[in-house]
């Protein structure tokens, strides 16, 4: 046997060691952990209503226009919330299309939200990185709470607390900021009984 075959030999030993070990069984034991610690999370976060399957709690999720006042809006989105793509603009800050979204986003806000503060939150205006995210700041989701509650015909007490009830805080008390998760919310307005 020459150096070259026992080298050959030890290689195709250590591609099927590799394989097995990096390609079967550490996918296997991630799957097992990901079910074990949090199934919901592991599965997609899907939300069923009926047996159908109708959201992810892990996506902004697309608010028809003719019932765009009922709803918490998510962030806007570079890619309308299509879960088969992800991603953003790729738009420096200084981009006369970006500037333009910005002003277009700015516009759309204070007309949907009549009472809207000249100073808007940043999520208000800007994308996620993902294109995809359904967080966003408790400060607009409390700038849209007169709006929702006026097209539902609800008290706005009662849209309050409702994202009081779904404020996230600080992971690990602090890791980022608090959130409010949009398709959460929606969920639970849709749930709210009617008058």
């Amino acid at each position: 046997m020459t150096i070259l075959t026992r080298q050959l030999g030890a290689g195709l030993r250590m591609l099927l060691v590799l394989t097995v070990l990096t390609g079967i069984l550490y996918p296997l034991v991630v799957l097992g952990l990901g079910q074990a610690i949090d199934h919901q999370a592991a599965n997609g976060s899907l939300v069923t209503r009926g047996g159908k399957v109708v959201a992810s709690t892990s996506l902004g999720q697309v608010v028809p226009d003719a019932d765009v006042a009922k709803w918490f809006l998510p962030r806007p989105s570079a890619n309308a919330y299509a879960g088969n793509t992800s991603g953003g603009s790729n738009l420096g800050p200084a981009a006369d299309a970006q500037i333009k979204a910005l002003k277009d986003n700015g516009d759309a806000v204070r007309k949907a939200n009549p009472g809207a503060p000249a100073t808007l939150p940043p999520d208000a205006l800007t994308a996620s990185a993902s294109g995809l995210d359904p967080d966003i700041s408790p400060e607009y989701a409390l700038l849209q709470v007169s709006r929702v509650a006026a097209a539902r015909g609800i008290p706005e007490a009662t849209v309050q607390r409702l994202v009081a009830d779904h404020t996230k805080g600080r992971l690990l008390g602090f890791l980022g900021e608090p959130r409010v998760n949009t398709t959460e919310l929606n969920i639970a307005l849709a749930d709210l009984p009617t008058a």
